[in-house]
């Protein structure tokens, strides 16, 4: 199973952030319940979860709570067709992500090869989990209207968690760590 390594924003930066998304997804009627916002930092294939709890948490020790850049809008073309808010890859959240990858990589984890290809960004709506498909007409006009909205804004992450790939808040947080405050 595929598990994801995702940072997420404190509860004033979600509420700043969160009604972007909830007027998307309710103007195309996406979801019943909204996917969570979250940076997505490595996707791990078949890990061992002890192993992969102990490395984590090794390498989260010395962080704080950081601010990371949300800048413009960023959309992924069919097969996703998803609109995204673009995380300046700079700081301490291009450091975290490095260093998972190179550490997970050097525990024997199967994580991605390549994470220079990877833009950082929080989905606001997708095709995953969906209740229907949006067509390309909307995913268009979706892409266009919200590119328009120019969102530029500082938030702040303060907990990275390990998720598996299901759309049901309860199940799919496996392991969270809070980061240390300022």
């Amino acid at each position: 199973m595929r598990y994801y390594l995702v940072a997420l924003f404190d509860e004033e930066s979600y509420k700043e952030i969160e009604p972007t998304q909830k007027s998307l997804c309710r103007k195309y009627r996406l979801y019943k319940n909204l996917p969570m916002l979250h940076i997505t930092l490595e996707v791990i294939e078949d890990p061992d979860l002890e192993k992969l709890d102990a490395v984590i948490s090794d390498i989260i020790k010395p962080y704080k709570k950081f601010k990371v850049e949300l800048s413009d809008v960023i959309c992924f073309d069919e097969p996703y067709k998803s609109v995204n808010l673009k995380v300046e890859s700079k700081g301490y959240i291009k450091r975290l992500t490095r260093t998972f990858n190179d550490s997970l990589k050097l525990h024997g984890f199967n994580v991605r090869e390549n994470i220079e290809n990877w833009d950082l960004h929080v989905s606001l709506a997708n095709t995953n989990y969906a209740q229907r498909e949006w067509t390309k007409n909307e995913y268009a006009a979706a892409c266009k209207n919200t590119k328009n909205e120019a969102f530029n804004k500082m938030a702040k992450i303060d907990k990275i968690e390990l998720w598996k790939p299901i759309n049901n808040k309860k199940e799919m947080v496996v392991k969270s760590y809070s980061l240390k405050t300022f």
